[in-house]
Order: structure tokens, then C-alpha cells, then sequence
């Protein structure tokens, strides 16, 4: 998995027996600083250097995936398939043409790993009618839908969500930025020094500009009804001098308390405004919880609710969505169904992923 935080890839090995998993390993790979800077600005390639960005990333995926089964002492021959979400470079199942663009040539990751590679998940869900994302909620209605009324909150680049329960009838859908403008903020106040507000203590400093909260929540995708999803196409920094001010900059703690206390605070107003059911308790996963400050609004803005880390169900917390993955590319070589149409706004179950396959 390559979120949109562009920091790295996060690679997991896991055995799935019934509806049971086993992690045997995982790691999240940093990218080079250059890689990092070339994905954020995939925007302004020309198709020469989008095909090149394919390539290495295809090249940098399968080295990830062999680098994580020698830490694991364990054979590529032992592996059945390898699903391989892709870095999302573009995402607007909503343009006139509807359309998602991931990168990463799975062909590259199936010839130099020798396993089959299952990729491309979105696209069949778009060809369906759907918005493409959030695909997780098949692996989270599998693995967490028998227990109470919940919710599964991804916080990574963007946030996203999926409510499940015996009885209840699964949603999903992006609540919006997650560690998207977080990280912008702290990229421009640093002047590129710092990529991220580890564990929230830039924001803690700050005052939240109450003003920004109640401009930023009028943005028109908070209004929308699931299913829905966005990118960091819509949650840039371009927003930011709308929101909170042409010289926002000038006030660095300021401004990241106020896009922090935001992310929680979107997060929360969109569980409580499109969701129908009494949750027992909110599972948060994704790089969001190592950012303390955030977790600490999220859990005063959605008390007496508990909202606590996935680690407590035994998964490091990047460790779900290279999890999830792995799982849909599982059920596709099965020729199985890997999405929850409902969610997404397909107009009938599929078998998503192109598979590619690999030569021993």
C-alpha cells in the first residue's frame, strides 16, 4: 500500500484461514526524499514521466515485497499472490469522463518476485458505476461485521470510514482530509524541513481559529451523502489561504491546531451526521494514530463513544490497508466477490482487480 501521504510503502505478510487472519510481518519502507517529492507533484508530469513514475514504483513495490519475505525467512514460493493497491495519482469518479488512476506496474512486481499479482482494484468498481474507494469496508464487513454497531476509521492522507455490526447494514464512504493538510501546513512552515507533526506536538502549541472550523465545514463535500469519496485533488493547500487566510502561513502552531482539530472534528460531525445507528465503539487505524493531539479531539468529539487504536486487535495500525489488500487480491484469484457495492454506488457486485500472472 502507497497512501496518499507519499511517505512510504507499507508491506504486510499474512495468512488467512476461514474468517480468521495471521500477521507474520509488516513494515512500512520510507520512500527517498526525491521519490517522495516526485509523487507529490505527479500533477504536473507529462505522459512520458507518468510512465516512468509507473515503472519505478512497480520496480520499488516488488523490492519492498521481497525485502519484507527476507525479514520473514520466508520463500516467495510460499506466497499464493501478492495484491498491490498502487499509489493513487488521480481520483474523480465524479468528471465528466469518470476515471482513477493508480501507479506502480503490477508486471514489474510479478517478474521480479516470481508470485502473481492482483492490481487495478478501482477501476471494475468504477466500470460498475461505482466511485472506485473506499474498498477496505469487503475486509472490515468480513472480519469485524459480527460483532456491535462500529465504526473502522482509517485516518491516512485521507480519512475514511466504514460502519459495521450484526444487523447493521454496512456504510462507507471518505469523511474527508486526514493527514493531508496536517502534513501541508507543516511542509510550508518548515520550509520543507519536516514532513509531518510527529505525534502532534506542533499543533498542541496552537490556537484553534474557530472562524476557519465553521468555514471549512461549509465546504460542499461535507454536505454530500455516501457514497462518496476524495483525494488530495480536492484537500490541498490551495484551500488553506481560503480558509485561513492569505497569510495563514506567518501563524504556523496556529494554523496546525486549527487543520488538526479540523480533521477530527470533520471526522466526528460526518459519523454523527450520516450515521443511522448507536456506535459502541470507533477502531482507528492509519499513520493519524500516532498524531496524539488528533486522537485526543477525536476522542473528546465523539464521547462518551470509545475510540480506540487497532493495535488493540492486534494490528499495527498501518499495518490494515496492506492487510486489506492482500485479502481482495486473495478472493479475486478465488473468483470471488472482493467489494461491497452499497458502498461504493456500483450497481452490482464484482470481481475487482486485474490479475497478472507469474511465471516459477
Amino acid at each position: 500500500m502507497s497512501g496518499t501521504s507519499c511517505d512510504g510503502i507499507s508491506a504486510a505478510l499474512v495468512e488467512f484461514k476461514n474468517r480468521t487472519f495471521r500477521l507474520i510481518a509488516y513494515r512500512t519502507f520510507p520512500y527517498p526524499a526525491p521519490v517522495i517529492e516526485l509523487l507529490r507533484r505527479t500533477s504536473e508530469l507529462t505522459a512520458r514521466g507518468i510512465a516512468q513514475v509507473n515503472i519505478l514504483l512497480g520496480e520499488l513495490f516488488a523490492a519492498a515485497a521481497l525485502r519484507l519475505l527476507r525479514l520473514a525467512r520466508t520463500s516467495s514460493k510460499a506466497v499464493l499472490v501478492i495484491g498491490s493497491h498502487g499509489h493513487t495519482v488521480y481520483h474523480g469518479p465524479a468528471d465528466m469522463i469518470r476515471c482513477t488512476l493508480q501507479l506502480g506496474e503490477p508486471a514489474i512486481i510479478a517478474h521480479r518476485t516470481g508470485i502473481p499479482v492482483v492490481a487495478d482494484f478501482r477501476m471494475r468498481d468504477v466500470a460498475a458505476g461505482g466511485q472506485g474507494a473506499p474498498l477496505v469496508p469487503f475486509f472490515d464487513q468480513y472480519f469485524f461485521g459480527n460483532g456491535p454497531p462500529r465504526a473502522l476509521q482509517n485516518i491516512g492522507g485521507i480519512a475514511n470510514v466504514t460502519i459495521v455490526g450484526c444487523r447493521v447494514t454496512p456504510i462507507a464512504f471518505d469523511t474527508g482530509p486526514g493527514n493531508c493538510l496536517i502534513d501541508a501546513v507543516v511542509r510550508r512552515t518548515s520550509l520543507g524541513k519536516l514532513q509531518c507533526d510527529a505525534a502532534g506536538r506542533l499543533a498542541k502549541k496552537g490556537r484553534i481559529d474557530q472562524a476557519a472550523i465553521t468555514r471549512f465545514w461549509a465546504h460542499p463535500y461535507f454536505r454530500k451523502a455516501p457514497p462518496k469519496s476524495t483525494g488530495p485533488e480536492l484537500f490541498n493547500e490551495r484551500l488553506l489561504p481560503e480558509l485561513l487566510g492569505k497569510t495563514w502561513w506567518k501563524r504556523p502552531h496556529d494554523a496546525m491546531a486549527t487543520v488538526t482539530y479540523f480533521t477530527a472534528f470533520s471526522i466526528a460531525k460526518s459519523l454523527r451526521r450520516f450515521v443511522p445507528v448507536s456506535l459502541r465503539e470507533v477502531i482507528v487505524s492509519g499513520g493519524g494514530v500516532n498524531n496524539l493531539t488528533l486522537m485526543a479531539h477525536l476522542k473528546s468529539l465523539l464521547a462518551p463513544i470509545p475510540v480506540r487504536s487497532i493495535e488493540r486487535y492486534g494490528l499495527p495500525p498501518q499495518a490494515k490497508e496492506p492487510v486489506a489488500f492482500a485479502f481482495l487480491a486473495l478472493r479475486a484469484i478465488q473468483g470471488q466477490t472482493n467489494h461491497l457495492p452499497q458502498t461504493t454506488g456500483a450497481t452490482q457486485p464484482c470481481i475487482l482487480g486485474s490479475i497478472v500472472p507469474a511465471t516459477r
